[in-house]
């Protein structure tokens, strides 16, 4: 669980960006997303497809 603490003088503004650094630091929100809904068996088969052809191509141009 991501976690900051303010400052003495730190303003919220700062703390808040702090904060949000640190959640995406983590990749807490990708997973927030995927864990959204329930996913059908083809759904997962499909955005893993999907994947695996984006990793290809990805490798393929160098």
């Amino acid at each position: 669980m991501t976690q900051v603490i303010p400052g003495e003088n730190e303003g919220i503004e700062s703390a808040l960006r702090r904060f949000k650094r640190e959640v995406s630091k983590a990749e807490i929100f990708p997973d927030m997303r995927k864990h959204r809904h329930f996913e059908t068996p083809i759904e997962k088969r499909k955005r893993k497809a999907l994947a695996r052809h984006k990793q290809r191509r990805k490798r393929s141009r160098f």
